[in-house]
């Protein structure tokens, strides 16, 4: 009799419906868990995680801070350079690029400097092509786009002309670059082995002045973040479609897509960042609004971690406007920095961290 119990009872279990089983747990909420005041003089743009050679680069005005992406100490520091926003590299030369003019090469092991490279315009936002093994380095001014061998700095050629001014960009590693242009509301694809632009794709009007841009190269969809409206506007990357629009914080100026959870995410100067989820077969949702700090607008993806590192400082009050500030819109930037207020802020699933023991 107890056989052909435990017999029945095994046959329900296995026919049972999917909610009658065991279920994984829920996974936890995105959050800060650790903020590093590390301090420094200099205004600061895009940081940058090296996850393959463990390291974390945040451009500091004329050199590049350095520390160790697990444990937020101090490495070193990049120099000289002259009014760095950026940095890449490429782990299998181990070469880092800032862009900055002159753009700085040097070893991300070792961060000796290997080369100077003289470039024109004015470079801002910076990329690395794997499919090509070069860097693009943005600018505002032409030529718009300089684009450098990673294995020994050598100039391969320059965009002229994108067709606007570049924000940021992604490479799709099967020969496909996709720049967001802040100026003209559109993308611009680019060969990357021709260095010809292909294609422009508007947003109809769903995200003006775009300035954060992420990629899921394998899904082929491009999420383009707008400031006005503060809208994230996905796109198909095969030919420009819109599909879908959602709205994110405001004031945003980075994006990353991570491919081991589905998830795009956006840091906005309001002290937001925003989780898209891919729910399905072209369905997204927003799935969470992480309250950061304000004035935290760049942020990066360690891959290796799917942590999110966020920089920002705190500002003395800015002077009275003249003008009233409309509704939507962020936060200025405010007066100076605060002297010994710059933080690096650390976004996982999870607990914080405990503080420290007195």
């Amino acid at each position: 009799m107890k056989k052909t119990l435990s017999w029945l009872l095994a046959a329900v279990l296995c026919t049972a419906p999917n909610w009658l089983r065991a279920q994984p747990p829920p996974a936890q909420p995105y959050q800060v868990v650790t903020q590093a005041r590390v301090g420094g003089p200099g205004n600061f743009d895009y940081v940058f995680a090296d996850s393959d050679g463990r390291r974390l680069y945040v451009p500091r005005g004329n050199r590049v801070t350095v520390f160790d992406l697990d444990t937020l100490q101090p490495q070193g520091e990049i120099t000289p350079t002259n009014s760095v926003h950026g940095v890449t590299a490429d782990p299998l030369t181990h070469h880092g690029f800032s862009s900055s003019r002159p753009v700085v090469m040097w070893d991300t092991r070792t961060l000796a400097t290997l080369k100077t490279i003289p470039v024109a315009g004015r470079p801002d936002g910076i990329l690395f092509d794997p499919a090509t093994e070069r860097v693009v380095v943005l600018s505002h001014q032409q030529p718009n786009a300089t684009v450098i061998d990673a294995r020994d700095g050598a100039i391969v050629g320059t965009i002229a002309d994108l067709g606007g001014a570049p924000e940021q960009g992604a490479s799709d590693g099967r020969g496909h670059l996709y720049i967001d242009l802040e100026d003209r509301a559109s993308v611009a694809v680019v060969d990357a082995n021709t260095l010809q632009v292909t294609g422009h794709y508007g947003l109809r009007g769903r995200g003006g002045v775009p300035a954060g841009l992420a990629l899921d190269a394998k899904n082929h969809l491009l999420f383009i973040y707008g400031r006005n409206p503060a809208t994230a506007v996905i796109l198909d990357a095969a030919d420009g479609a819109v599909i879908t629009s959602l709205p994110i914080g405001a004031g945003v100026d980075a994006a990353e897509f991570n491919p081991a959870t589905m998830e795009a995410f956006s840091s906005q100067r309001d002290g937001t960042l925003t989780v898209i989820k891919e729910t399905g077969l072209r369905q997204f949702e927003v799935e969470q609004t992480v309250r950061t700090k304000l004035g935290a607008k760049t942020s990066t993806l360690d891959a290796k971690t799917n942590r999110i590192l966020l920089i920002t400082a705190d500002r003395a009050p800015a002077p009275p406007s003249p003008t009233p500030v409309p509704a939507g819109v962020p936060p200025g930037r405010g007066g100076p920095m605060v002297p010994g207020s710059f933080t690096i802020i650390v976004v996982q699933r999870g607990s914080p961290a405990p503080p420290p023991r007195p």
